[in-house]
């Protein structure tokens, strides 16, 4: 039986998955047209139909879902495998792709990685930074950062920092012009800068004392969906921001920030590093894993 040449199906997953030829031509290194015309050969083979084109949109056919169903998750593992080879070299080599929110990236990942990028060179680090709890699978990232919570029970997940806690934090001048909240229904009658989340909704502030748990769902003048930003509309005084302390802590130690209702925000587990746990760990990403693991 004549041996086929895959990069056609290489191609048809990378054009299914960026949901773009232009994207995923350039993912691949090819030229747009080139690309189609891999697409068109391959259609033409197996004599189906397994994308839908228009001048606007572009869509899997069933056939062409179940074909990106079947071989998709068998690709990664091959370029996994690849990937392992590395360790047969002299040096660690290859890229690792995290995706992460900007604060973690700045305050705990970088830091701790730029001893790795000086000691091995042939390394690379892609971030992505999102807000969204990306399918790192689908997306085909090496690892994701979350709080301990949020990671999906059939991944790994390693602690990359301690316990955390959130803050509820304002200027001086706000407190000083509408006073402090008591207790968390207090809230409700403050300006609050609002935090949208990536499916659109707004963040309901979540507050819990002794086991007795509450949310409230604040209003105020402001809706941010970053961090740095909800950070610097409360230093400007615009209202009561919530957050993890961390991002408050320089201004909460030199009084630009002031915070309330410290007793209602306990201790949770802070954030972790996960990946699939039928990943096969490169030796590059083993060495991310290290630099980054907690340790107490």
């Amino acid at each position: 039986m004549a041996r086929r040449n895959l990069n056609d199906l290489l191609a048809f997953v990378t054009v299914a998955r960026e949901g773009s030829f232009t994207r995923a031509a350039k993912v691949l290194g090819i030229t747009q047209s080139a690309l189609s015309q891999t697409i068109k050969a391959l259609e033409a083979r197996l004599d189906i139909r397994l994308l839908t084109r228009t001048t606007r949109s572009l869509s899997l056919t069933p056939a062409g879902e179940r074909l990106v169903n079947a071989i998709g998750h068998r690709i990664d593992e091959i370029e996994d495998e690849l990937a392992a080879l590395t360790a047969l070299r002299d040096k660690p080599a290859g890229t690792v792709r995290i995706t992460c929110a900007d604060h973690v990236l700045r305050a705990n990942l970088w830091p701790k990685l730029v001893p790795v990028l000086r000691e091995y060179p042939e390394i690379e680090i892609e971030f992505d930074v999102s807000y969204g709890l990306r399918d790192i699978v689908a997306d085909r990232f090496d690892a994701g950062v979350r709080l301990g919570e949020q990671v999906d029970k059939d991944m790994i997940a390693v602690p990359i920092g301690p316990k955390m806690r959130m803050a509820a934090a304002a200027s001086p001048d706000y407190f000083a012009r509408h006073g402090k909240p008591k207790q968390p229904s207090d809230l409700t009658a403050h300006r609050c800068i609002a935090q949208r989340q990536v499916s659109g909704g707004l963040y309901a502030w979540e507050f819990d004392r002794r086991g007795r748990e509450l949310e409230v769902r604040v209003e105020g003048q402001v809706i941010m969906n970053t961090s740095p930003h909800i950070v610097a509309a409360a230093l400007d005084g615009m209202g009561i921001a919530f957050l993890p302390e961390d991002e408050f802590s320089p201004h909460l130690e030199q009084g630009r920030l002031v915070r309330v209702l410290e007793e209602w925000c306990p201790p949770f587990a802070g954030f972790h590093l996960y990946y699939p746990s039928r990943r096969h760990p490169s030796p590059a990403f083993s060495l991310v894993l290290d630099a980054l693991r907690y340790r107490t």
